[in-house]
């Protein structure tokens, strides 16, 4: 059941980031609120939290896999 979880976890916060990363609905939505000053800084927070979530449906899919 936690494979299943951690599964569920790491393709969520990939559509997620992939989501922000490639389209502008992040920028749009902080641009509507008044804090554009933050797209700066996307990029920093934005890839790293992608390889993070990849990494974790990699290894998600490895242990369903052995399991």
């Amino acid at each position: 059941m936690a494979q299943d979880k951690l599964l569920k976890v790491g393709l969520t916060g990939t559509v997620i980031a992939v989501i922000c990363c490639f389209t502008p609905a992040l920028v749009i939505l902080l641009g509507a609120v008044g804090l554009s000053a933050m797209v700066g800084w996307l990029d920093f927070v934005l890839l790293p939290a992608l390889g993070l979530f990849v990494a974790i449906t990699v290894y998600a899919l490895m242990k369903r896999r052995a399991a």
